[in-house]
């Protein structure tokens, strides 16, 4: 049998989100770590600093909430929406993020490594550091956002789309990756330029990478 050709297309995220429908509006509610909450409305909430450590939010919308510091280690969210998601500090080490949207999110340090993020889209917002180590990131696409530095160490990242975001700085380092499609962003440095295999890029970015690819081989340019 002659061999395959190679693909000539990336394949772009998976996603197929619901806003989640009938739901209860929420006004005061007394979120605790390990609950599991279903089909409720939040907004304008203030969980800063609080202990939800396990809880999951299941089929729920967060509007204007602001979780500073909130401990969220282990923390599921399926079928959620958030917009004006506000956390200067986000602590949510080993949470689960699925079927998932978020909108306009506004985070300083964003602690997510051994995270997992299955058809997510990440819409909108300012990031100042985003750490994705050792994460598991599927079907994601994040859209229009600026962030300071994302941190994909170790990360494992297949079908994964930057569309129109602004990143200072991209750490691969030990990454791997598939499918995953950086066209239409821009990056001022990248670490970890062997972890770029398996992304895809333009021509134009694959000019302003020339010198640190070169430098990375250990190559002089000299006129």
């Amino acid at each position: 049998m002659p061999p395959r050709p190679p693909r000539s297309t990336t394949n772009a995220p998976r996603l197929s989100l619901q806003p989640p429908r009938g739901l209860v509006r929420i006004e005061a509610p007394e979120l605790l770590d390990g609950d599991h909450r279903d089909g409720e409305h939040y907004e304008r909430l203030v969980l800063d600093g609080g202990d939800l450590a396990g809880i999951t939010l299941q089929e729920c919308v967060l509007e204007a909430v602001s979780l500073n510091d909130a401990e969220l280690r282990g923390a599921r969210f399926i079928g959620c929406s958030f917009e004006d998601l506000f956390a200067p500090v986000l602590r949510a080490p080993r949470s689960t993020w699925r079927e998932t949207s978020l909108r306009s999110t506004r985070w300083g340090s964003a602690e997510l490594y051994d995270a997992t993020f299955d058809g997510v889209h990440l819409d909108g917002g300012k990031l100042d550091y985003v750490n994705l180590r050792s994460a598991q990131l599927t079907d994601v696409l994040v859209s229009g956002c600026i962030i300071g530095e994302l941190d994909l160490t170790g990360a494992r990242a297949t079908r994964v789309s930057l569309r129109d975001c602004t990143v200072g700085t991209l750490t691969l380092d030990g990454a791997r990756l598939q499918d995953v499609d950086l066209r239409t962003s821009s990056f001022r440095g990248i670490n970890g330029l062997d972890g770029l295999r398996g992304a895809t890029i333009d021509e134009h970015q694959l000019l302003l990478l020339a010198p640190f690819l070169a430098a990375g081989m250990g190559l002089r340019v000299e006129r």
